[in-house]
């Protein structure tokens, strides 16, 4: 069983960044896909950003150029650092894990889930 933490969300105003963080221990293993998604009230689960153990990584359009996601293998954490946020951007924002090795942005790919942390983006 893998368990996934995130943390590092709050409110900022637009413009600002956060970065949220996604720690993971049980059996999680080196080479599982880490990803980022995000869902707001009313919207389905959408794809935000994915890497795999060598840093390959795939990011959603409407989040490229402002959202970086890395891991740090060796602590077995993901992290999302979120610039220039938008208020489009406001959700609960979820880690997941992927025992595949394809970088998928399917929410249904991935095998574990956090319980999510709130980013909520004012104008």
């Amino acid at each position: 069983q893998v368990q996934l933490v995130e943390s590092g969300g709050g409110l900022v105003q637009a413009g600002g960044s956060l970065r949220l963080s996604c720690a993971a221990s049980g059996r999680i293993y080196r080479r599982y896909i880490m990803g980022w998604f995000r869902q707001a009230p009313g919207k389905e689960r959408e794809f935000v950003a994915a890497a795999n153990w060598n840093s390959n990584t795939r990011y959603a359009d409407s989040v490229k150029g402002r959202f970086t996601i890395s891991r740090d293998n060796a602590k077995n954490t993901v992290y999302l650092q979120m610039n220039s946020l938008k208020p489009e951007d406001t959700a609960v924002y979820y880690c997941a894990a992927d025992g595949a090795t394809m970088l998928s942005n399917t929410p249904y790919d991935y095998d574990y889930w956090g319980q999510g942390t709130q980013v909520t983006v004012s104008s």
